[in-house]
């Protein structure tokens, strides 16, 4: 992979991920609820890290060997 495509990728995430925020935010700050780390890390890791998959990070971690 070459430096370009790395930088072209970085900026195609980023402003996904400003998208997704846009978005969530709104969605959450309705009626001027406050946002808590608590709440951000939950909707980001359901947005970009969904319960099975990080089921099977768990699998995959406990079945290494050295």
């Amino acid at each position: 992979m070459d430096e370009h495509e790395v930088l072209l990728g970085g900026y195609v995430l980023h402003d996904e991920a400003d998208q997704w925020w846009g978005n969530a935010k709104q969605r959450l700050e309705v009626g001027g609820a406050f946002i808590t780390w608590a709440r951000f890390k939950r909707e980001f890791l359901t947005k970009y890290f969904p319960v099975d998959e990080r089921n099977r990070k768990v699998i995959e971690f406990m079945e290494l060997k050295q």
